[in-house]
This record gives C-alpha cells, structure tokens and sequence, in this order.
C-alpha cells in the first residue's frame, strides 16, 4: 500500500483549496456533511457532488466532476471502493491535482490509475482529521469550540 507522510499532506492542505466531494451528503449527521462543512470553516471551496440534490452547504451541487465549472485541486470520494474507479477516471479528465479516498475507502487499482496518469494520492484517511490533526483543531469530539472551560454548559428545556 502507498503511504503519505505528513509533510506531503500539508503541502496538500496549502497548495490545493478547491474540493469536489464525491457523495457529500445533506444530512448533518453523515461524515461526508461534516467534513464537507469543516473545510468551509477552514476556507476550503467545496463543491459537493451528488445527483441527489440540487445544493448542499449552499453550494450548487453536481450530479458528476465532469460537470463542476473551473478547475478542481482535490476529487475527495465519499463512496464504496467498488464505486471509485469511475470517479478517478473523471478526476484524471477534469485535471484534478489530488485523489483523496476516505477512512475505509481502498482501492488499490483505482489508486495506481491515479499515480499513473500524475495524482497524488491519498488513501484511508479522512480530509477533516487530517487537516485538524497537522493544523490543530483535533479534540475529544473532532469539533474545536474555540470555548476553553471547566464548566459543563446547561442546557435549557424549551
């Protein structure tokens, strides 16, 4: 399997500001939602795609990458690693600088398509932690307040 080191990600994070997410979701409880809201928070544009929707994160949504307008730095694959070879082929078409695969999401094969054709690669790991992790912002919950306290919050009936 190909490793990435974290000298390699960081000069990822700086050199490549606009993200497709391929299969972000419009429910806030999905791990594509989060990390899709996470990187806007962190002056990321995302472009969410997904033939689901019509906006996602008051972003206009795509049904595929050929579609999005401009160019994409990083095609970031919320999908099942069967799913992913006609996402990478996509991302080597429109350009695209990084193929980004997801915690769990390996697929060798589409992987070495992407090397080949002079992606960089990313594999089973997640965008929003690594981002947190080498910029800070990593805590127990994976969300910086920015509130530092010894005091519980309370919370109010309504």
């Amino acid at each position: 399997m190909f490793t990435i080191d974290s000298n390699e990600l960081r000069q990822i994070f700086a050199d490549n500001k606009r993200v497709a997410i391929v299969g972000l979701s419009r429910n806030p409880m999905r791990p594509s939602y989060f990390t899709g809201k996470y990187l806007q928070a962190h002056d990321f544009d995302v472009v969410p795609v997904n033939p689901n929707y019509q906006e996602i994160l008051g972003e206009t949504c795509y049904p595929d990458l050929l579609s999005i307008p401009g160019r994409v730095d990083v095609v970031d694959l919320f999908q099942k690693p069967a799913r992913v070879m006609p996402f990478v082929r996509q991302a080597i078409e429109i350009g695209a600088r990084v193929l980004w695969m997801q915690l769990g999401v390996v697929n060798e094969d589409a992987a070495k398509l992407a090397r080949d054709a002079g992606l960089e690669v990313v594999m089973d790991r997640c965008m929003k932690i690594e981002y947190a992790r080498l910029f800070g912002g990593l805590n127990l919950v994976g969300v910086n307040t920015k509130v530092v306290s010894s005091r519980r919050p309370l919370f109010v009936n309504r």
